[in-house]
C-alpha cells in the first residue's frame, strides 16, 4: 500500500509540474497583460510601460516562472497583481463556499448512488430498474451548465422556488439562507449519481450472481444478513474506482456551477484572475484546484487498492 501510493504521488507531482507549466503558457498566451487591462484606454504608452516595470512584468516568460515556482516549493502561491496582496489571502477568502458546496454534493452522492444503485440491483430488469436506468442515462447525457440554465428557468424564474443566483450573497449568508445551495448541489450531484448509482447496480447484479451468494442462498442465510455482509461490501469496489474516476468531475461541476450562480468561490476568483490577466493569481489557484483533484483521486484509489483481492505469484 505503501509503495502504491508513493509512486501514485510520484506521477502525481510530475503532473502538477506540467499543469503548472501549461498554465502558465497559455495564460502568457492571452492579449495583453496586467498592465495594459489596468490602464483605461487613455493611459500614454510611457504609463504602461511604467507599470509593466513596476509589476516586473518586463522580465523574460522564464524567469518570472521560475520564481514563480520557486516560491511554490516554500509555500508561497505568489503576490496578486492586482491587489498586490498574497494570493493566498484570495484563496482564503474564496475557498471557504467551494469546500463547502463540494462537501454538500459529496454527502448527497454518495449516499443517494449507493441507494439507487443498490435497489436496482436488487430489481435486475424489472419496472423500478428500467426507470432509474432511463432517468441516469438521461440525465448523464445533459452537460452541466445546460441543466443549470433549465433548473434555473424552471424552479427560479418561472415557480420562484428557489433563489436563482448568488449575487449580492455572501459566505455568512448560507446560514440564514440554505436554499442557495439546493440547485448548485442539484446540478453538480445529477451526473454524479448517474455515474456511480449504474456501477453499483453493476457491481450487485455481478455478486448476486456469484456462487457463494447462491450457495449462501440454499443454507438459508437471511436476505439482511447476505446484502449487509455479503453483497455491499463486494458491491462497493466498482462504486470506489468510479469515484476516484469521478473526482474530476466534482471538482469540474463545482467549479461550472460556481460560474453559472455566481458564487463567490475559487471559480469566480478564478475567472477574475483571468480576465485581469493575473497570471501569479491563476497559476496559484489553478495548481490547488488540481491538487485538490489529485488527492481526492488517490484517495478512493487508495481504498479501491485496499478492498480488491490481490493475487500473489507463488514461486
Amino acid at each position: 500500500m505503501r509503495g502504491y501510493a508513493l509512486q501514485r504521488l510520484a506521477v502525481g507531482a510530475v503532473q502538477l509540474v506540467l499543469l503548472a507549466v501549461l498554465v502558465f503558457l497559455l495564460t502568457s498566451l492571452l492579449p495583453g497583460d496586467a498592465a495594459e487591462v489596468r490602464n483605461n484606454e487613455d493611459a500614454t504608452p510611457e504609463q504602461v510601460a511604467a507599470l509593466r516595470e513596476q509589476l516586473r512584468l518586463d522580465r523574460p516568460a522564464w524567469e518570472r516562472f521560475t520564481d514563480w515556482a520557486q516560491g511554490v516549493l516554500a509555500g508561497d502561491l505568489g503576490t496578486s497583481l492586482v491587489s498586490g496582496g498574497p494570493v493566498l489571502d484570495v484563496l482564503t477568502n474564496s475557498a471557504g463556499v467551494t469546500l463547502l458546496l463540494a462537501a454538500v454534493t459529496f454527502m448527497v452522492v454518495v449516499p443517494l448512488a449507493v441507494l439507487l444503485g443498490v435497489v436496482s440491483g436488487l430489481r435486475e430488469g424489472g419496472r423500478l430498474d428500467r426507470t432509474v436506468t432511463s432517468v441516469t442515462l438521461t440525465l448523464n447525457a445533459v452537460p452541466d451548465f445546460v441543466l443549470a440554465l433549465l433548473l434555473v428557468a424552471g424552479l427560479s424564474l418561472r415557480l420562484g422556488w428557489l433563489p436563482a443566483t448568488w449575487v449580492g450573497v455572501g459566505p455568512a449568508d448560507l446560514l440564514a439562507e440554505p436554499a442557495l445551495l439546493v440547485l448548485p448541489v442539484t446540478v453538480v450531484a445529477a451526473r454524479l449519481v448517474c455515474l456511480l448509482s449504474r456501477q453499483v447496480r453493476a457491481g450487485v447484479v455481478t455478486v448476486l450472481g456469484a456462487g457463494y451468494v447462491t450457495q449462501a442462498r440454499r443454507l438459508g442465510v437471511p436476505r439482511r444478513t447476505l446484502l449487509l455482509r455479503h453483497v455491499l461490501p463486494n458491491a462497493a469496489v466498482p462504486g470506489i474506482q468510479e469515484l476516484a474516476r469521478v473526482g474530476d468531475n466534482l471538482v469540474g461541476g463545482v467549479l461550472i456551477v460556481e460560474a453559472v450562480f455566481a458564487v463567490p468561490g475559487v471559480a469566480t476568483a478564478l475567472v477574475g484572475a483571468v480576465e485581469a490577466r493575473d497570471v501569479p493569481t491563476v497559476q496559484g489557484l489553478a495548481l490547488v484546484v488540481a491538487v485538490a483533484a489529485l488527492l481526492f483521486s488517490l484517495a478512493a484509489d487508495l481504498v479501491c487498492h485496499r478492498l480488491v483481492p490481490r493475487t500473489e505469484v507463488l514461486r
